[in-house]
Parts: C-alpha cells; structure tokens; sequence
C-alpha cells in the first residue's frame, strides 16, 4: 500500500493547458455566415434565391428613387424624359412643392403653426411614456390621456375666447388627419379593448354576451362598413342639431372597430396566465378589480405585447380608408395632388406612392422595434 501511496499521479495536470483558438469556420464572419445562411443545402438554395432577388431589384429602385430622380423645379418640365435623361426618376421636385398640402391639407396658412404645436405635443408625451426609464411617468400618462386631448382640441378646432379661431374639420387633411384618427384609434382602442375582454370572460350573463355580440359584430363586418355606418346611419338617430361631426363619427367608427380586435388580443393574453395566478390572487384576499389591475392584467399585457404592437400597427396603416368617407388623410392628399395637370408627368404617381409608403414604413417600422425593445428589456428582467 505504501508503494502504491508514494507513485506519482501521472495524469494530474500541474500547468494550464495552452489557450487555442476556434477553428476558423465555426467563428467570426465565416461562422455566422455558415451557421445562419449556409448551414444546410435547402438554406443554401434559399440565400443564393435571396441575394438574387436583391440583385435584381435593388439596384433598379435605387437608381429611380435617388441617382436619377429630379429634386427640385417649379413645374412638370424637369420631371419629363430628355436627351440627358432618357430614363427620368422620381420627381421628388413634386413632392417638394406639395408638401405642406401633405401635411396640413386646407388647414388655414397663418393658423398651421397651431398644428407644429400639436405636433411636437404629441412627440413630447409620446417620448415621455416610451422612455422607460422616464421621470415620473405616472405624471406622463396623466398628461397623455388627460391633457393632451384637451390641447389637441383647443389648438386643432380653436377656441375663440383665448383667440384662436374655429377651424372646421372639414379643412383639416393630410398628415394631420392620418395622425389624429391613428392616435384616437390607439389610445382609446386598448382600454375600451381591455374591457371587452374582461366582459366575455365575466361571469353575469348579461355582461358576457352583450361584450360576444358586440365583439362578434364588428369583427365581422369590414372597417369600411363601419365608417359608413359612422358617417351615414349614426346621424339618423340623432337631433341634427347635434349632429357630430364627420371626422369625430370617423374617429368613432375606427376606435370602435380597433377595439373589438384589440378585445380578442387581450383576451388571448389572459387565457395564458396560469390559473394559480388567479387562486394566489384571491388567496391574498384581492377583489376582482384589484385582482385584475394588480396581477393579471400586466401578467396578460406582457404575453400578449407582440400581438398589441401588430394591431396598433394594422391600424395605422387602416387609416387610408377614411377617404372612402370624404375625408382628406395623407394618402388622399397624394391622390389629388398628383392629379394637377402642372405635374403631369409618367412618374408623378409613382412618386407620390412611393413617398406615402417611405411614410408609412417609418412610423409601422419605428413601432415595431420599439415593442421588440420592451420584449428584451422584459425578458433580461425575468433572468435576473
């Protein structure tokens, strides 16, 4: 035993062994490219398709949006086909000039900057509530859901007796109106939603099937239905004295639709919360309203964030169907400018769309990667 005691432990390392690098194909811009787009034939096949398509396409679209597009002239005659240009591109020059219709519409000149004040209201309480880490947020949700609007009233329609003249409705068009219903369709869509659900799931009887039929309605008919019943039958059942106005019936009609949607959304969020949840609840001697407002609608709303973002953004983009209706939004704006025979060119069309998409796809994109950022701030929080 003592023969066996005094031999060395040969295979005991007594030195760090050497540091060696990855192999070359695993790390670094081969790996990802081996991981991520050639990883298998199929995935091969499919990134070789891809880049195919972007070759074809891209290119093409760039030189008519910016190497050969015209940007600045007073009339259709820079934007048509010349010896120095045979191919001509956008005619961002018809852009420039009808601009300020995009944004305002036939709001009042000397009256617009009411509108840059709106604006940068909005962009301020927005900020304020995005900012996660904001100071006092409560005090910003105050100030978005409750003065705001006000504001937005006051500085929009006017208020005569602090001198700022009524401007009707009717004059408003363009950016202004596409904002206005997108964010009156947003904000009131998610509590009157919140509501809805919680009523088809209730208890009493009465309550349920009257959130159903309601739900079940609106989904089942298209928005376009709904703003003609808004604008056309809603006044039948009113005095015409108080009759309301078009785009406030407008404003009723989308922020009922968005509801019913957003209803079934928040209704999927709280079928995901495990049922102990609603038992530790009530174990702690919460009422139903407590319950809900405490531990099951942030548990609900955090599950089900995706699909709130995916509907915000449907119906920013649903507000082009208010033309239908008579009134101006952004893309309507673009419709009858490019119809201006001083602008007449083959491709003023098309820059006009292709405008009103790039403004689209900043707003629905800048949402998007907003939500994504809260899910990744959620999800560190939950390892932590």
């Amino acid at each position: 035993m003592a023969a066996i005691a005094d031999t060395p432990v040969l295979y005991v390392r007594t030195a760090p062994a050497e540091q060696l690098l990855p192999p070359p194909a695993s790390s670094g811009l081969i790996g990802w490219l081996r991981a991520n787009l050639f990883s298998s034939f199929g995935n091969t096949v499919l990134t070789l398709a891809c880049a195919a398509l972007i070759l074809w396409a891209v290119p093409p679209l760039l030189r008519f949006l910016f190497i050969d597009a015209v940007w600045s002239g007073p009339d259709r005659e820079v934007c048509l086909a010349s010896p120095a240009h045979p191919e001509p591109g956008a005619c961002w020059a018809f852009v420039r000039v009808w601009l300020s219709y995009f944004i305002y519409g036939f709001y009042p000149i000397p009256a617009r900057w009411r509108v840059d004040v709106f604006f940068a209201a909005l962009a301020f309480g927005i900020g304020w509530l995005a900012w996660l880490s904001a100071p006092r947020r409560d005090l910003g949700a105050v100030y978005v859901f409750i003065v705001l609007p006000v504001l937005s009233v006051v500085l929009l329609y006017g208020f005569p007796a602090i001198g700022l003249p009524a401007v009707p409705t009717n004059l408003w068009g363009g950016v202004l109106v596409t904002i206005v219903v997108a964010t009156v369709g947003i904000v009131a869509s998610l509590p009157i939603g919140i509501l809805l659900a919680l009523g088809r799931r209730s208890e009493l009887p009465a309550v349920r099937w009257l959130a159903i039929g309601f739900i079940e309605f609106v989904r089942g008919v298209p928005l376009i239905t709904v703003l003609f019943m808004a604008s056309v039958m809603l006044p039948l059942f009113v005095p015409q004295q108080i009759e309301p106005d078009k785009l406030l019936r407008a404003l009723i009609g989308v922020a009922l639709f968005a509801s019913a949607y957003m209803a079934e959304v928040v209704r999927g969020g709280l079928a995901a919360v495990p049922r102990g949840q609603y038992e530790a609840a009530r174990a702690l001697a919460l009422t139903y309203w407590p319950m809900m407002g405490l531990v099951i609608l942030p548990q609900a709303l955090r599950v089900t964030l995706p699909n709130i973002v995916n509907t915000f953004i449907g119906l920013f983009k649903d507000t082009t169907l208010v033309f239908v209706i008579g009134i101006f939004d952004f893309l309507r704006t673009i419709e009858a400018a490019r119809g201006d025979p001083k602008w007449a060119t083959p491709v003023t069309a098309t820059t006009g769309y292709a405008f009103a998409a790039l403004f689209y796809f900043v707003f629905c994109y800048g949402m998007s990667r907003y939500a994504r950022s809260v899910e990744a701030r959620l999800s560190r929080s939950d390892r932590r």
